[in-house]
């Protein structure tokens, strides 16, 4: 028996592959950060790309991206790779156009240089991110990390920030 796809199943298809290709792009930012590896990491974002990280300020532009993750990763991270984990989870991505995307996803910054009886965790907290494909690969546009724990630090008004962009 052959099975023919509809016009709306592959449109769907497509959409889940462009989703599926946002995530890999989220998926690599947390990877790339913990190993240190900060040149690769900057090429995520767009050239245009701003960062909006609450203590750590707001960053606009690759060049000023790339200079600060170093910046956090030296002062922070001791330049170490893996001396930190950022686990991103539950990442929900919801394309706005052919090109462009919105998503969230929930961060636990974990350090590992702890000793086995100490608080791990140093941060929870969400991103809120819009996309842009930009030469056939999904880069980061807009970064924003509101902290929830352990100190509250909300860029915007957490609950409204994705849905307002989405009815847009």
């Amino acid at each position: 028996m052959t099975y023919e796809l509809t016009a709306d199943e592959v449109h769907h298809l497509r959409d889940l592959l462009a989703e599926d290709a946002i995530r890999k792009t989220k998926v690599l930012y947390s990877q790339l950060m913990d190993a240190g590896r900060i040149e690769e990491l900057a090429e995520l974002f767009t050239e245009d790309a701003v960062c909006v990280f609450g203590r750590f300020g707001e960053w606009h532009g690759r060049i000023e991206i790339r200079t600060n993750l170093a910046a956090v990763d030296r002062d922070h991270h001791q330049s170490l790779p893996f001396h930190a984990m950022h686990a991103t989870t539950d990442h929900w991505v919801e394309l706005t156009g052919p090109d462009t995307a919105i998503g969230r996803s929930y961060l636990i910054d974990l350090i590992t240089g702890q000793p086995s009886d100490g608080q791990p965790i140093v941060i929870l907290g969400t991103y809120d991110e819009t996309y842009r494909k930009v030469n056939n690969s999904w880069l980061i546009e807009r970064c924003v990390l509101h902290f929830l724990w352990p100190e509250r630090q909300l860029a915007d008004d957490l609950t409204e920030t994705l849905i307002a962009k989405h009815e847009e």
